[in-house]
């Protein structure tokens, strides 16, 4: 089995050669694997205790009560949450080299898991090492595995798993949703396989961790194994396993699948039905999960948070905007209305569909907001055109208190880019330092974009240059920095040393092709056309305009044709083209160029006459009537057409 690339430094796979040395009593892969360890008693501890296997509830009281006074002084302090001085008292048995008794170590390791204390609990994992004489007991061996995983320590976790004399389920249990939960889902699964090697039988706790990470892994074959190891061992009819068996299918795509287990669920809960709704929107599906939300109010079942933002984030996809508009209402109506994270997918609704009024509305009823809140209003009136108001949020929301996290300074940084706001840029990027937040690779790209607007384009290569780790947006904010700044030569340099460590992608090739129209570097310009065709995107997007405004910059207005005809002919190719024809003083071509372009100008008409952007092409086109030597067909012309002029350009 591969690692997965998240895989850490110790090593969980092994041959099975080397089984043994993990679990003793394995001896061939064709034979029936069982666990046989030799139960050895605990160290320092009464050999009387028979703790309880799978008990690891953290308000239990021990069997026995310890025998030592020093014992049983720190058992109270850690039954009484008073975890500094527990600790404090187990350093002064240590030094006093007073055994600690396994009581004592699993009360003070559970209080360290229920006050969040990592730190705490290393010293105390190491307090067990020193008076370690014999392999951990399962009592203590669980308590270490739950603390360690609860902590997101997966290498702690091994490391005391393997220091375990015995297992039960709960150990192999705890270190599979561990390894799940940390993203390692190739470890989860070799688990997974280790426990069926040794004939242990797994229950209802071992599944849903076992399908999460084949779910995670997007591995659909071993998704369908552990799918016939739920029918063989009987859990098919188990409400939790089989909505864990739905999440999985949904999110290695097979929702038919999923919809037939669903279907096929004599009971369903809540969790149920979020699993097969939220399974249609992450596969496009709208329409379908639409019409099971439904389906589900029609049976009486409540919808709870979970249900709202995922349908709400659908008529975000759909761009249904009465359907979002009654879910609003009926958030506002029921238990919904007072949460967070579904009036930020409200918030996020509206911004999205243009409706920033009501999504300022949305807003301004919130009893409380967390940084989500203000970042999806901030980024949202970004994405609408409207920076000043962006930064008047930012301003609130500086006022309240409210730290901003790196989604929100990008995204304010990208108003002052658009403003021009030097001022605002700058004490963004020393609170950006001041935070650590310009370690992310999103708010350096910001600041590059925001200091090249600017015009402190020295700046912007100052900031990339202390980038440990760039991305392609990295690279394609300063090539276009660069040329913004009238640097062009600088910025294909800069294409060039991109290309040895990163891939471009088609905006990247905008940029630099527009570097090359504007100093006339038609031969790099070229190397970069082949570079596109031969990467497959040289249709995409802008770039086949891109392309064309270069040839026509440079003079080549033959082979500027053949681009033209190659490709989509929409306004802003018929505007370069034309603008072309006219500088070069060839005006009877632009006049069969219009009289071929009506068609394409009639069709777009009722857009184009919502533009703004008319004053160019009405320009471009004068030039052209005045260059061209028969004055009566241009006016002959000129009178046919009678719709506004507008040019997108590309």
């Amino acid at each position: 089995m591969a690692l997965s690339a998240m895989t850490p430094q110790f090593h969980l796979h092994q041959d099975l050669q080397n089984l043994n040395s993990h679990f003793p009593g394995i001896h061939s892969p064709n034979k029936t694997f069982t666990l046989s360890f030799k139960p050895q008693k605990p160290y320092l501890i009464s050999s009387t205790l028979n703790p309880p296997q799978n008990s690891l509830n953290t308000t239990a009281t021990t069997s026995i009560a310890p025998q030592n006074p020093t014992n049983s002084r720190l058992l109270q302090l850690c039954l009484s949450g008073n975890l500094e001085h527990a600790l404090k008292h187990l350093a002064s048995m240590q030094e006093a080299k007073i055994p600690v008794e396994e009581d004592c170590f699993v009360a003070l390791i559970r209080l360290c898991e229920n006050k969040r204390g990592y730190s705490e609990g290393e010293y105390v994992w190491k307090a067990v090492l020193s008076s370690l004489v014999s392999l951990l007991s399962v009592r203590l061996g669980n308590a270490l595995l739950s603390m360690f995983v609860r902590f997101g320590d997966v290498g702690n976790a091994w490391s005391v798993f393997g220091r375990m004399g015995e297992r039960d389920l709960f150990s192999w249990n705890v270190l599979v949703g561990g390894y799940a939960k940390a993203g390692f889902f190739d470890e989860a699964l070799c688990l997974y396989h280790r426990i069926l090697w040794a004939g242990i039988r797994p229950d209802v706790y071992t599944f849903p961790s076992v399908l999460r990470s084949c779910a995670g892994a997007m591995n659909l074959v071993r998704g369908r194994e552990v799918h016939a190891h739920v029918v063989r061992f009987f859990f098919d009819m188990d409400v939790d396993v089989v909505n864990a068996l739905i999440t999985m299918y949904v999110k290695c795509a097979d929702v038919v699948s999923a919809r037939m287990l669903f279907d096929k669920m004599p009971t369903r809960d809540r969790i149920s039905w979020n699993a097969m709704i939220s399974g249609y929107f992450e596969n496009d599906e709208c329409l379908e999960g639409l019409e099971l939300f439904f389906r589900m109010r029609e049976l009486s079942i409540d919808p709870d948070l979970m249900t709202m933002t995922s349908v709400i984030s659908a008529c975000e996809l759909l761009g249904d905007e009465r359907l979002g508009r009654q879910l609003h209402s009926y958030v506002v109506r029921t238990a919904c209305g007072g949460n967070i994270s579904v009036y930020n997918s409200l918030i996020q609704m509206y911004l999205s569909l243009g409706h920033w009024k009501e999504a300022e509305s949305a807003f301004s009823g919130m009893e409380c907001r967390d940084v989500v809140s203000w970042t999806t209003m901030i980024s949202g009136f970004v994405d609408n055109l409207l920076p000043d108001k962006a930064l008047e949020i930012y301003k609130t929301m500086e006022i309240t208190g409210t730290m901003p996290d790196e989604v929100t300074i990008a995204s304010v940084l990208s108003a002052c880019a658009s403003l021009g706001q030097l001022d605002m840029g700058m004490k963004l990027h020393e609170l950006a330092e001041r935070t650590g937040h310009i370690l992310y690779v999103v708010v350096a790209n910001s600041l590059i974009d925001m200091y090249s607007k600017c015009k402190r384009i020295e700046k912007a290569l100052e900031i990339f240059h202390q980038m440990p780790d760039k991305d392609v947006i990295s690279w394609t904010s300063v090539i276009n920095g660069l040329r913004i700044n009238n640097r062009c030569f600088e910025a294909l340099i800069f294409f060039r040393k991109m290309k040895l460590k990163s891939k471009p992608n088609s905006v990247t090739l905008i940029s630099a092709l527009s570097a090359c129209a504007r100093v006339g570097a038609l031969m790099c310009g070229k190397e970069i056309h082949a570079h596109a065709l031969k990467a497959g995107v040289g249709f995409d997007g802008f770039l086949p305009n891109a392309i064309l405004d270069l040839y026509v910059r440079c003079g080549r207005m033959r082979t500027a044709l053949n681009q033209f005809n190659l490709n989509e002919k929409d306004v802003g190719a018929w505007n370069i083209l034309l603008t072309g024809y006219a500088q070069q003083g060839k005006g009877a071509l632009v006049l069969l160029g219009e009289f071929a372009a009506q068609k394409i100008f009639k069709e777009d008409a009722e857009k184009l006459l919502h533009h703004s952007m008319e004053d160019e092409a009405s320009r471009n086109f004068e030039c052209a009537v005045k260059l061209q030597s028969d004055a009566g067909k241009a006016t002959s012309m000129s009178r046919r057409t009678t719709y506004n002029w507008a040019m997108e350009h590309y």
